[in-house]
C-alpha cells in the first residue's frame, strides 16, 4: 500500500483554524487534542491461530491516527460496548478522555483495556488499525475484551484512542534501545505483538535476539525482523506461564543455573511492575540514569515473570537499570481495567 503524501501529513496535523482557513491576522490556533478517539468499526478478523484473532479496524475517525514506521510498542487504549451495546459519549475534542469516561455511569461506559498495535496500514484514502487479541478463554481468565474479540464480525464498532499523527514524544512508547548496538526483546503472547511491531519498525541494521513464549506451536506467527535479529519461539505446552521464557532468558545470558530452580514472585499491591530508564513504579530514583549505549533489554508481559526476570538481571547479574524495560502488562488471576 501506498503511504499518505507529504502534503497529506501536514494536513493531518495542523490546527483546527489553519485546516478551517482561518489562519488570518487576530485568528487564534486552536490545537487539535494531541490524542485521537476514534469510532471504529470492525473491517476484518481473521483467526490466525489457537489462541490470537487479528481483527482489522477502520473509520474516517482514525484519518489521524498513529505514524506510520514509529509505532513500536506503543499503547492504545480500546472501549469495549456495555451491555446494551451503546459506546459511552467520550468527547474527541480533548484530551481529558479518561475524565470524560469515568463520568460516565460505571453500567453505561462499557471496558476499556490497553493494547498494542500489531500494524498501521495508512494509504491515500485510509488508515486501518490491527490489533492481535489474544483469546483468554478458560474459565476465571476470560475479560471483556477477549469475549468481545471472540466474536466480533465485521461492522461491530469500539472506541479506538491513541497518539495523533505527527506527535514528536513518544507518546505511550517504552522502546528506547538509544544508542545500544543489541537489543534483547522477551515477553509471553501479550507482549508478542508488541515485540513484532518494534522488530518491523526497527532499523533494517538492527542486531539482536527475541524470545517470545506463547501457549503452543501453532501460535509462532510470521514476524518481519532485521536479518540480525533472531527470533525464537517457546510453546509452553503444559508448562506454567514463564517457566519456558525466564530459563531461556537466563540462560542466553550465561545464568543458567539460576534458571534450573525458578520461583516466580511479583511486586507486592496492586500495580503491576513497570519500570523503565525514566521511570519507576516501585518509587526508585530515577535521576541521573542514563540511556543504554551496548545493549537494550526490552521485557514485558505477566507481572510475576517479568518481575522475577527482573530480579535476576538487576539484581543476580547486575545489569544497569539504564539497559532495561521491564512491563507487567497483566497479572494471572487478576481481572485488569483501563
Amino acid at each position: 500500500m501506498s503511504t499518505r503524501t507529504a502534503s497529506a501529513e501536514r494536513i493531518a496535523t495542523v490546527t483546527d483554524d489553519e485546516d478551517a482557513g482561518d489562519s488570518g491576522a487576530g485568528a487564534t490556533a486552536r490545537p487539535r487534542p494531541s490524542y485521537v478517539l476514534a469510532r471504529a468499526a470492525v473491517r476484518a478478523v481473521e483467526r490466525v491461530s489457537p489462541n490470537f484473532v487479528r481483527i482489522t479496524l477502520g473509520g474516517d475517525d482514525l484519518d489521524d491516527f498513529g505514524t506510520p514506521g514509529e509505532v513500536f510498542d506503543a499503547r492504545i487504549k480500546l472501549v469495549f460496548p456495555p451491555d446494551s451495546g451503546i459506546l459511552p459519549p467520550i468527547s474527541p475534542d480533548t484530551d481529558d478522555w479518561w475524565g470524560d469516561y469515568l463520568a460516565v455511569p460505571e453500567g453505561e461506559r462499557g471496558s476499556m483495556r490497553t493494547y498494542s498495535v500489531r500494524e498501521l496500514r495508512v494509504t491515500d484514502v485510509a488508515t486501518e488499525v490491527v490489533v492481535d487479541f489474544v483469546l483468554h478463554l478458560e474459565p476465571g481468565l476470560t475479560g471483556p475484551a477477549s469475549r468481545w474479540a471472540s466474536t466480533a464480525s465485521v461492522g461491530d464498532e469500539l472506541l479506538v484512542i491513541g497518539p495523533r499523527r505527527g506527535r514528536t514524544d513518544r507518546s505511550g512508547i517504552e522502546y528506547a534501545p538509544g544508542a545500544a548496538t543489541s537489543v534483547v526483546l522477551a515477553g509471553d503472547e501479550t507482549a508478542a505483538p508488541a515485540i513484532a511491531r518494534i522488530l518491523e519498525d526497527a532499523p533494517r541494521d538492527l542486531r539482536g535476539i527475541a524470545f517470545l513464549e506463547v501457549p503452543s506451536t501453532q501460535d509462532e506467527l510470521a514476524i518481519d525482523a532485521p536479518d540480525g535479529v533472531e527470533v525464537h519461539w517457546l510453546a509452553r505446552g503444559d508448562a506454567a506461564h514463564g517457566l519456558r521464557l525466564i530459563p531461556t532468558v537466563l540462560d542466553y545470558l550465561g545464568d543458567g543455573d539460576a534458571g534450573a530452580e525458578i520461583t516466580v514472585t511479583d511486586v507486592e499491591g496492586d500495580a503491576l511492575v513497570w519500570e523503565t530508564p525514566i521511570y519507576s513504579g516501585l518509587g526508585e530514583d530515577v535521576t541521573g540514569v542514563g540511556h543504554a549505549t551496548d545493549r537494550y533489554f526490552w521485557i514485558a508481559g505477566e507481572s510475576g515473570v517479568v518481575t522475577t526476570l527482573r530480579r535476576h538481571l538487576v539484581k543476580d547479574l547486575g545489569i544497569d537499570r539504564a539497559q532495561v524495560a521491564f512491563m507487567g502488562y497483566w497479572r494471572r488471576g487478576v481481572a485488569m481495567r483501563g
